[in-house]
């Protein structure tokens, strides 16, 4: 059987274990029922999310055009803090601006390849853990707009990592760690701003992947430049793929590719 469709950040569901789906525009695939199974991806050309044009993909699934137009694009998505829509103030399209800014996030921490702070809106809790591969985390505060939230990650960045190490998480070279502890010891480093809205008393988070066998050293595959790879599916975790020879690949950093998956 083989899927034809453009790539988007496969959709989740939480349970014991994750349960992923990568949807096209006529169809989908549940990744859970194909582990042990052998499977064929073969790149066809791009397709920007935005536009849809046949354009190479620049980021986020949007070719550089669209990146630097489109408000989904704009650098208070990566930056929350240089959010503005709480001040009416636009920076491509405040209508969109506010739709997205003036709504609950979470500052949370998220155990994945280490400790790590992180924002999100409080409607993507826990699926930004899961995209993230985190096996644990924690909400610290729920602040009223992605400005309050973002201020309050720069603060905790100077005393807790904010990025993942994705080869680490991959092979789940990972330790537990108590974070409601680590939330307590972050308290005062809140914003006063936001120290209103700390999360005082709640428990973690804790998340499984589908993995029948971790990586030892994962190689990331370039569908765009090898063209064509065949592997048999040996795991799911964030947005990777996890195949039996090592190669893993990201289905998040490489929206807006148009492939075929089929189920040798």
């Amino acid at each position: 059987m083989t899927y034809h469709g453009v790539l988007r950040k496969m959709e989740t569901e939480f349970a014991k274990p994750v349960q992923y789906y990568l949807v096209f525009e006529n169809d989908f695939i549940n990744f859970n029922q194909l582990l042990n199974k052998t499977i064929q991806i073969e790149f066809v050309k791009h397709e920007c999310l935005n536009c849809h044009l046949d354009k190479p993909i620049y980021r986020q699934g949007f070719c550089k055009s669209c990146f630097f137009d489109i408000p989904q694009a704009a650098d208070w998505i990566m930056k929350p803090e240089l959010s503005t829509a709480h001040l009416d103030q636009e920076d491509r399209d405040l209508e969109y601006e506010k739709k997205v800014q003036l709504k609950p996030h979470i500052v949370y921490l998220a155990n994945s390849s280490n400790v790590k702070v992180g924002v999100t809106r409080k409607t993507q809790v826990p699926t930004r853990w899961i995209d993230q591969g985190a096996h644990e985390a924690i909400e610290i505060v729920e602040v009223p707009n992605r400005y309050l939230a973002g201020i309050t990650e720069v603060a905790l960045k100077d005393h807790v990592a904010d990025k993942t190490n994705w080869r680490k998480m991959l092979k789940n070279d990972v330790d537990d760690e108590n974070l409601v502890t680590w939330r307590e010891k972050l308290k005062a480093f809140i914003p006063e701003e936001a120290l209103d809205f700390y999360i005082e008393t709640n428990t973690e988070t804790e998340i499984e992947f589908p993995v029948l066998r971790y990586p030892i050293k994962p190689k990331s595959l370039n569908i765009e430049k090898q063209q064509r790879y065949q592997g048999v599916l040996k795991g799911i975790k964030g947005q990777y793929l996890i195949f039996e020879d090592d190669t893993v690949f990201n289905i998040r950093s490489n929206e807006g590719i148009v492939v075929n998956i089929s189920v040798i």
